[in-house]
């Protein structure tokens, strides 16, 4: 093999323009400088090539018929166009740029074994060990619009709107840009805006109550928001004092579907949320249940009977989780709590608290205690056994905890009205007087005017299972403040 000589390597770099002489290092071997030439040849050839092959499809799309407008910012859609060279359809223009890519990026890019063994594989699309012009062909192959291309719907706020229509929300999500319509419930809404490819803003349409599919629809396809907007029969003011969070209730947390139509029927938002002390609650509707020791519970106690009639006329909320040691002090600027000073501290139930300290943090909060008819019927959500789950699922008690003391809430699994801790954690106060029952039908319970204690209810962490049960009483004297808790509750 004939070996050239360094200024055979100059002569050829100068006619090929190429000649830097500070950046030719003319004491490397004759092979190396043979690969330098060979690489720059190759890019110029490829170069070539990929020009031609642009030149020829670009002429065949501008020699269109005179009313045809080829429009080099828009991405290649399917179908064809009709040029004095016959039909040029969008794929085969497709395939003319892929195949230039292909012959540039084969002649221009394709690595040595040294740089091939070097490199990062990542871009081998096609699994054969080498990065090249073949995996970079069967990206563009594919060039142009992406059907559904990230396009998706997050939100819809706000989530609810009156069944009469009217309502102005913003719809938030990705790649809405170009979008065409939006439809709540298969109506389209009016005075749709594309504010930005992540926004739209419309107004809800007239239509029948209940959760509605929202679907945005643009080029690159639709997108679906399923049961995202909620109409609601007649008007829906939201409550002053709280954030409506979810109006209808989720069948993923309401999972009895009685109980949905019955809180649904009020015509009163399901989640909110405390405008005053972040506390989230959730909306119990009115019924009628039996009070008392259930059917077959052999650990009642004596005054859990006589089981008797109740019945609730009024919806009202109760707080999703027993008061939270961070909700208790953010209001009081203190926290009285046993287990305070623990990294979870914040988030476990504040206990050591007497029937008198909590109606100090009500009366900065405008909310209250539940009564007793309320507390039970909002625990049993519509069940009827001694517990709405099985006792290890669904509360802390002596038995079954690792870490001594309180728990942070909603560690367990849930009622069918969505509420934790129920049963188990801490003992919650109620706002009644303490009496035996009485074997009459009531309405709307509250207990005697007077008395010496105060009714518990629910169990704790530190007592035995028995004690975690629906119909389960327990007393203490209003001043004192023993391992309990509470619970919120407030009238709509």
């Amino acid at each position: 093999m004939t070996r050239l000589t360094p200024d055979q390597v100059r002569r050829a770099l100068e006619a090929a323009g190429e000649w830097d002489p500070n950046g030719i290092d003319t004491s490397a071997q004759p092979s190396q400088r043979r690969r330098t030439i060979l690489s720059k040849s190759k890019i110029i050839a490829g170069a070539s090539i990929l020009l031609i092959v642009v030149a020829y499809a670009f002429i065949a799309l501008t020699r269109n018929n005179e009313n045809s407008k080829f429009d080099l910012h828009a991405p290649l859609q399917s179908g064809s166009i009709s040029s004095p060279y016959g039909d040029l359809s969008m794929r085969k223009i497709n395939t003319i740029a892929a195949s230039a890519a292909v012959a540039f990026s084969a002649i221009s890019f394709a690595p040595t074994a040294p740089q091939a063994q070097a490199q990062n594989c990542t871009g081998d699309n096609n699994g054969d060990g080498v990065v090249n012009g073949v995996d970079l062909a069967q990206v563009l192959a594919d060039w142009g619009a992406c059907a559904n291309a990230g396009l998706s719907i997050s939100s819809v706020s706000p989530s609810f709107g009156s069944a009469a229509g009217g309502t102005a929300i913003t719809i938030a999500g990705k790649n809405f840009t170009g979008a065409t319509s939006v439809m709540i419930g298969g109506i389209t809404a009016t005075s749709f805006v594309v504010v930005s490819a992540t926004t739209i803003t419309a107004v809800s349409p007239i239509g029948s109550a209940g959760a509605k599919d929202v679907v945005v629809t643009t080029p690159a396809g639709t997108a679906t928001l399923i049961g995202g907007f909620v109409l609601i029969a007649g008007s829906c003011p939201s409550p002053t004092w709280a954030t409506v969070l979810e109006w209808i209730p989720n069948p993923a947390v309401v999972t009895d579907a009685n109980l949905r139509a019955a809180i649904t029927a009020t015509n009163l938002p399901w989640r909110v949320l405390d405008n005053g002390t972040n506390i989230e609650m959730l909306l119990v509707p009115g019924g009628t249940f039996m009070m008392g020791c259930s059917p077959g519970d052999a650990e009642c106690s004596g005054d859990e009977s006589p089981m008797h009639q109740v019945t609730l006329t009024n919806a009202f909320y109760i707080g999703k989780t027993e008061v939270t040691q961070a909700q208790w002090q953010a209001k009081m600027g203190s926290n009285p709590s046993a287990f305070s000073g623990f990294s979870d501290s914040p988030s476990r139930p504040v206990e050591q608290v007497s029937w008198n300290m909590i109606q100090g943090f009500n009366t900065a909060t405008s909310l209250r205690l539940p009564t007793e008819a309320e507390w039970e019927f909002a625990c049993r959500a519509g069940t009827t056994t001694a517990r709405y789950g099985e006792v290890n699922a669904i509360a802390w008690y002596y038995q079954n905890w690792t870490n001594y003391g309180t728990q942070p809430v909603a560690g367990k699994l849930p009622n069918a009205f969505g509420l934790y801790d129920t049963l188990g954690n801490v003992w919650e106060w109620c706002q009644d007087w303490y009496e035996p029952y009485s074997s009459a039908s009531v309405t709307n319970p509250t207990g005697p005017a007077t008395g010496t204690y105060r009714l518990l209810r629910g169990g704790s962490w530190g007592d035995y299972s028995y004690d975690s049960r629906g119909s389960r009483r327990g007393n203490l004297y209003p001043v004192t403040p023993g391992s309990v808790g509470f619970r919120v509750a407030r009238n709509p």
